[in-house]
C-alpha cells in the first residue's frame, strides 16, 4: 500500500502537518500559486464567455514536477490548501496541473493547525468546491480586465507605469476624497465653561468639577468670547445648589474575538503594525511554530474570516482557564454569544488560540519578537471574550446656578470582569476621562464656588484615514474583502499614490488625486464605492451557487466597456487638459513650456514635441517632507527634497546649514547588515540602491529593494523588477520565488509617449 501526498502552500505549514500526520503520509508544498493568467496578455477570451488561459507560473515548474511524481505513487491525494476562496482555487490548479487519471483526490479543511484537526480533516475529506474556485476566477478575470484595458488608458492621458485597479482605485478615491474633506474645512469657534465648586466632606473640603449645558432647560451653545465673558459674569453672582443626584450601575460587556479586520485594526493600534506585517506574522502562528520536545502546533486558528463564532470545544476549555486564572467570579453563568455582522461569509470560527491553556506567558520562549506581541493580543481577546462584563457605578449630579444647569459626572470599579485582562484600543484612545464626584453630596446642598475655567475650542475637520481607520472604513462599505487589504494598501503606497504623514495617516499625494480625479470623471460606476461593494456581494453568491460567473463578469464589463472606447477616442484632448500652461518659455524655441506628467512627478515640457523636445525640472513651492532623521551637524530635523538627481535629504536649517545626505529606503543593508540601503542616481540619470557604507560595502542594485519578508524562505528583502511597460513583479534573491505584481500593474504599454519619461 502507497502513501498518500498531502499537497499544503509553504514549506513551514507541510512541517508540521507532516509531523502530525507521520510516516504514512507524504506532505509538499506547492509554495502558493502554481498557475495563473498570462503575466504579459489578456489572457482571457471576451467573446468567449471570458475564458481565461492559465500558464504555469515562473518558477513553478520544477515544483509541478516534483509534485507530479509523488502524485503518481500515491493511492490518495489530499489538497489541504487554505480554508477560502482563494485556498480553494489554489487546490483546484493544483488539481489540474498534476493529477494523473482516475487518480483519487480529496479536499480537507481545517480551521487550526493541530493533531486534533488535521486527523479530524482526513476522516471528513470532501470534494473541490467548484463554486468558490468559479467566484476566485471572477474575481481574477474582473481584476485583470480592469488592469489590462484602464490601465493604458491611464499611461496615454497621464504617463506611464501608473495602475488602475478595481478595489484598489477605490481606496483611493476614499482617501482622495478624505484629503478634499480636510482642505474645505472651516473650523468653528466655541467655547466650553468648567466650574470647580467645594463639597464639605467630613472636616475636609473636597473640590470637583463640574460643566455648564444649561440655560433656562435650554442646551447651551457658546460661539465666541462676548457670550462666554457674559456666562462668567453671571456665574460669578450666582449660588450653587445640587438639584438632582442619580446613581446608576454599568455593565460594558467585552468585544468579541477577533475577526480579520478587526485584528488588523487592533495590532495597528496597539502594536503599530500594519496590516501587512500582521497578515505575515499571523500566518506564521497559524502554520506552526515549535513549542518545545519536538512537537509544532498551529497557535491560532485561520486568520481570514469574518465570523465571530467559537466551537464549543474551545468555549469550554475556556472556561475552564478563566477560573482558574481569575476565579469563578470572573466566568459568566452561560456562554457568551455573538452576533456575526450581516453579510459575513461565516466559513470559519473566529481568530483564537487553538489552546487557551497555551499563554502568551508560557508560549513568549518560543516566539519571535512579533510573534510573542501579536499572540498576547489574539490570546486575551478570546480569553476576554468569555469573561464577565466589567460594571461601574456612575454617578451624574445636576447643579443650579442661577438660569444655568451644570453637570458632574463621576464613574469608579465595581467589578473589573473582563477589563482585568483586556482592554480595546478604540476605548483607550477615544474614551473620554471621567473626574471623581464625592459620594456624599445630597440634593439640595449649597456647594462654594472656587474657579471658572473657560476655554476656546475650534471644531477639527475629519481625521486623516490611518491604516486602522482605513481598514474599517473599508470593512463598513464593503470595499475589498479583509485578505486582501494589505496588499491594497501596500499598492497605494509602492505607487507613491499615498505617502504616511508622521508615519501613521495617509495622505494622498499630488499623483494619486490627478489618477482619482480622471479615473472617476471617466468611469463613474466602475470606481463608485456602492457598485464596488454590489461587486463583492455579487463575488459572494456566486460563491454559494446562486449567480453565474460569466453573466456576473459580463454585466460588470459592459458597465464600462463603452466609456472605455470613447475615452480613448478622446485621448488627446484628455491628456491636453492635465497640461497647464506656464509663464516659462522655452529657451529652444520660444514657446511657453507646460507641465506635464513623468515617472518621477510633474515637469516642464515644450508643448512643439516632437520637433522640439526640451524638458526640463519643475521647482513648485511645496514643503518639504519632515522626517524623524536628525542632521549630524546642528541636529535639526533632516528633510526629503527632490533636486536634479532625484530625492535626497537635507538640513531643514538651511542655508545656514547645507548639509545633505542620500535618501533612505529605511532598510537595512543585506550584505554588511550595518549600513542603510541609500537611493542613488548613475551619471546617465539612472537610478540604483547602494549600501551608505561604500567603500566599505559594495552592495549594489538595480532593482529597488522591498521590505520582506519572502513568503517561502522569509528572506528579509525582495527586488522589485520593472518592465519597459511599467509591470513590475517582486522576486527574491535567496529562493528564487518571483512573486508577480498585483493585477492593478500588470498591463502592457500601448503606445505611451516617450517625452513622459524625460524629466532632467
Amino acid at each position: 500500500m502507497g502513501k498518500s501526498l498531502v499537497v499544503v502552500e509553504s514549506p513551514a505549514k507541510a512541517t508540521t502537518i507532516n509531523k502530525i500526520l507521520g510516516k504514512d503520509f507524504v506532505v509538499k508544498s506547492c509554495m502558493g500559486h502554481v498557475r495563473d493568467l498570462p503575466p504579459k496578455e489578456l489572457g482571457v477570451d471576451v467573446d468567449k464567455n471570458f475564458e481565461p488561459r492559465y500558464v504555469t507560473i515562473r518558477g513553478k515548474g520544477k515544483i509541478l514536477t516534483e509534485l507530479k511524481r509523488a502524485a503518481a505513487t500515491a493511492d490518495t491525494i489530499y489538497l489541504a490548501t487554505d480554508p477560502d476562496r482563494e485556498g480553494e482555487a489554489i487546490a483546484w490548479h493544483v488539481a489540474e496541473a498534476i493529477s494523473p487519471k482516475d487518480a483519487d483526490i480529496k479536499r480537507i479543511l481545517f480551521n487550526e493547525i493541530t493533531p486534533k484537526a488535521v486527523r479530524e480533516s482526513i476522516g471528513k475529506s470532501s470534494s473541490l468546491d467548484l463554486d468558490k474556485v468559479n467566484a476566485q476566477q471572477a474575481r481574477r478575470v474582473l481584476d485583470r480586465l480592469v488592469g489590462y484595458e484602464i490601465s493604458p488608458l491611464l499611461w496615454k492621458v497621464i504617463h506611464a507605469g501608473l495602475s488602475a485597479g478595481r478595489v484598489q482605485s477605490v481606496a483611493l478615491r476614499l482617501i482622495c476624497e478624505r484629503d478634499d474633506e480636510i482642505s474645505k474645512f472651516e473650523p468653528q469657534e466655541y467655547w466650553s465653561i468648567d466650574v470647580l465648586l467645594g463639597h464639605l466632606s467630613g472636616a475636609e473640603q473636597v473640590v470637583f468639577k463640574s460643566r455648564v449645558l444649561q440655560y433656562q432647560g435650554e442646551k447651551l451653545e457658546i460661539g465666541d468670547q462676548e457670550t462666554s465673558d457674559k456666562i462668567i459674569a453671571d456665574l460669578k453672582e450666582a449660588t450653587y445648589d445640587v438639584k438632582s443626584v442619580k446613581r446608576r450601575e454599568q455593565r460594558r460587556r467585552p468585544a468579541a474575538p477577533f475577526i480579520t479586520s478587526t485584528l488588523q485594526q487592533d495590532a495597528a493600534r496597539k502594536l503599530r503594525f500594519t496590516v501587512k506585517r500582521t497578515m505575515a506574522v499571523a500566518q506564521q502562528l497559524y502554520e506552526g511554530v515549535d513549542i518545545g520536545g519536538g512537537e509544532t502546533v498551529g497557535l491560532i486558528t485561520y486568520m481570514r474570516t469574518d465570523s465571530v463564532r467559537i466551537s464549543d470545544d474551545a468555549i469550554t476549555e475556556v472556561r475552564e482557564q478563566i477560573g482558574k486564572q481569575f476565579g469563578k467570579e470572573y466566568v459568566p453563568e452561560k456562554p457568551n454569544v455573538y452576533k456575526t455582522r450581516r453579510g459575513a461569509q461565516d466559513a470559519h470560527e473566529a481568530i483564537r488560540a487553538t489552546s487557551a491553556v497555551r499563554t502568551p506567558e508560557s508560549m513568549k520562549q518560543y516566539l519571535q519578537p512579533d510573534q510573542a506581541k501579536l499572540y498576547n493580543i489574539i490570546w486575551k481577546r478570546f480569553v476576554a471574550s468569555q469573561m464577565e462584563p466589567q460594571v461601574l457605578n456612575i454617578t451624574s449630579v445636576d447643579i443650579e446656578a442661577g438660569q444655568y444647569t451644570l453637570r458632574a459626572t463621576g464613574s469608579s470599579v465595581k467589578f473589573a470582569g473582563f477589563t482585568a485582562l483586556y482592554t480595546e484600543s478604540k476605548e483607550e484612545e477615544e474614551e473620554e476621562e471621567t473626574d471623581q464626584v464625592p459620594a456624599d453630596l445630597k440634593e439640595g446642598e449649597r456647594l462654594e464656588l472656587k474657579e471658572l475655567l473657560p476655554e476656546q475650542h475650534f471644531t477639527k475637520p475629519p481625521a486623516r484615514f490611518s491604516e486602522a481607520s482605513l481598514v474599517k472604513e473599508l470593512e463598513a462599505k464593503g470595499i475589498g474583502r479583509p485578505s486582501t487589504y494589505a496588499q491594497i494598501i501596500s499598492t497605494l503606497q509602492d505607487r507613491e499614490y499615498v505617502e504616511k504623514m508622521d508615519n501613521r495617516y495617509f495622505e494622498a499625494t499630488e499623483r494619486g488625486q490627478t489618477v482619482t480625479k480622471f479615473l472617476v470623471a471617466t468611469f463613474p460606476n466602475v470606481f463608485d464605492v456602492e457598485f464596488t461593494a454590489k461587486m463583492e456581494d455579487k463575488l459572494d453568491r456566486i460563491e454559494d451557487g446562486k449567480e453565474d460567473w460569466v453573466e456576473s463578469v459580463r454585466q460588470f464589463y459592459g458597465s464600462w466597456k463603452g466609456p472605455l472606447e470613447e475615452a480613448n477616442a478622446r485621448r488627446k484632448e484628455l491628456k491636453q487638459s492635465f497640461q497647464e500652461q506656464t509663464d516659462v518659455v522655452c529657451e529652444e524655441c520660444g514657446k511657453n513650456m507646460v507641465v506635464k506628467w513623468g515617472r518621477n512627478g510633474r515637469f516642464l515640457a515644450c508643448p512643439g514635441y516632437p520637433q522640439c523636445k526640451n524638458t526640463k525640472p519643475l521647482e513648485e513651492e511645496r514643503e518639504p517632507a519632515e522626517t524623524d532623521e536628525v542632521c549630524e551637524t546642528c541636529s535639526k530635523p533632516m528633510v526629503v527634497k527632490t533636486g536634479r538627481y532625484g530625492r535626497f535629504l537635507a538640513c531643514s536649517g538651511y542655508p545656514d546649514c547645507k548639509n545633505v545626505k542620500p535618501f533612505s529606503l529605511g532598510i537595512t543593508c543585506p550584505d554588511c547588515d550595518k549600513g542603510e540601503i541609500v537611493e542613488k542616481q548613475s551619471r546617465k540619470g539612472k537610478v540604483f540602491f547602494c549600501c551608505n557604507q561604500y567603500p566599505t560595502c559594495k552592495f549594489a542594485s538595480w532593482d529597488k529593494p522591498v521590505k520582506g519578508p519572502c513568503s517561502q524562505c522569509e528572506a528579509p528583502i525582495l527586488y522589485e523588477k520593472a518592465s519597459r511597460g511599467g509591470t513590475s513583479s517582486l522576486h527574491c534573491k535567496v529562493c528564487d520565488t518571483r512573486i508577480e505584481a498585483p493585477e492593478t500593474d500588470e498591463s502592457q504599454t500601448q503606445g505611451a509617449e516617450t517625452q513622459d519619461s524625460q524629466a532632467a
